[in-house]
């Protein structure tokens, strides 16, 4: 695979698994630089050692809507951003989440509305640039909620139509919006849940990612095999689709 030409990138959800395996992915070259933004310093700074440029981390958290703003004036006061991967995100049981709302309130601001704010803030400042690159990571429950978590599913089906309108926007402006459709991802972030039919792994989406950069795509399933799947399901009858476990 042929090394990233982008100097800057900035990693929203420093620590998140395939958000590092997509810089892992991409070959970063020496002279790249990486901002990792994170809540947990520690694990940031673990992550970033094992990068094989420089890097540097940033607090940041999801549920603070108050940060987007100054933390996109910290980074690009620095610089410009040629790639900007929001990869932030928390996956919590359906049942937890009915008997603590206020549980779904952080899910849904950790998963949606903090990206929002932030990438907003980012946009701007690619817009006026004229050039640059937003990742976001959508998923295959963006098509149809289920049952089984369609608190999460909701978050992300408002992610992936906010990714739409945004590269809708940012058209002819020179920044372009990546939307990252990976299926059921066998990681840390589903152990102990059983894989579900075209299950992927961090790894995967990585490389899936690293090669749609290379590229002019808009959008990336991973795997390829979901855009089908996905037409599928939303042809599903309703009564049938309730009926589904997971």
């Amino acid at each position: 695979m042929l090394t990233t030409r982008a100097k800057r990138i900035l990693l929203l959800g420093g620590t998140s698994e395939i958000g590092l395996a997509i810089l892992a992915a991409m070959r970063l070259p020496a002279d790249c630089e990486v901002i990792l933004a994170g809540r947990d310093e520690q694990a940031l700074k673990t992550a970033a050692a094992s990068l094989p440029c420089a890097a540097q981390t940033v607090p940041y958290d999801a549920t603070d809507l108050a940060r987007p703003a100054a933390l996109a004036d910290a980074v690009f006061g620095e610089g410009p951003v040629d790639i900007a991967i929001a990869a932030a995100g928390i996956l919590i049981p359906q049942a937890e989440l009915d008997a603590d709302p206020q549980q779904a309130g952080v899910l849904v601001q950790t998963n949606l509305t903090g990206h929002v704010t932030a990438v907003l803030a980012i946009a701007e400042r690619m817009r006026a640039r004229g050039r640059g690159t937003i990742v976001i990571l959508s998923s295959v429950a963006a098509v149809r909620p289920r049952k089984a978590n369609f608190v999460y599913g909701a978050a992300k089906a408002g992610l992936d139509a906010f990714g739409r309108g945004l590269a809708d926007s940012l058209h002819g402006s020179g920044v372009r919006v990546l939307l990252v459709r990976p299926g059921f991802v066998v990681g840390r972030m589903t152990a102990g849940m059983p894989p579900a039919p075209l299950s992927t792994t961090p790894d995967q989406v990585g490389a899936a990612v690293a090669a749609a950069l290379l590229g002019r795509g808009d959008v990336v399933w991973v795997p390829p095999a979901l855009r089908l799947l996905a037409g599928a399901i939303r042809l599903i009858p309703r009564p049938l689709w309730r009926r589904l476990r997971r």
